[in-house]
């Protein structure tokens, strides 16, 4: 049954992540590849709040960290993607955008990580 969950939460995590970065690229009309960066953050304060907030709820049942942790969000985050945006940008000499993207994508996706977990941690 774990896998039907994860399937679910996953197909509506991959959806919602080209439905979200396909919008913002289209809006950004850069090369610097603002979509999958705006996911990858979103995705970022997303699992952060949700480990705290199940941090201060105790053991969360496994369906829902099937469904959540596990499928929407792996569904959602885009490394994959991220990794091969920056190979292009490498590619196309396009160095410094390059980067710009790894290190605010990590500086910017840890920090949204503790974000969001001292956010979890307060709800109660």
């Amino acid at each position: 049954m774990k896998y039907i969950y994860i399937l679910i939460g996953g197909a509506s995590g991959s959806l919602l992540r080209f439905v979200l970065a396909d919008f913002i690229t289209n809006k950004s009309n850069s090369a610097f590849p603002y979509g999958t960066f705006s996911v990858n953050l979103v995705g970022s304060l997303l699992i952060g709040f949700l480990f705290g907030l199940f941090s201060i709820n105790g053991q969360v049942d496994d369906k829902t960290r099937f469904l959540l942790m596990i499928g929407f969000l792996g569904g959602f985050t885009t490394f994959s993607s991220y990794a091969l945006e920056t190979m292009k940008l490498v590619q196309t000499a396009q160095i410094s955008t390059a980067l710009v993207y790894v290190v605010a994508s990590n500086i910017f996706g840890i920090a949204l990580a503790f974000a969001g977990y001292t956010l979890g941690l307060k709800l109660k």
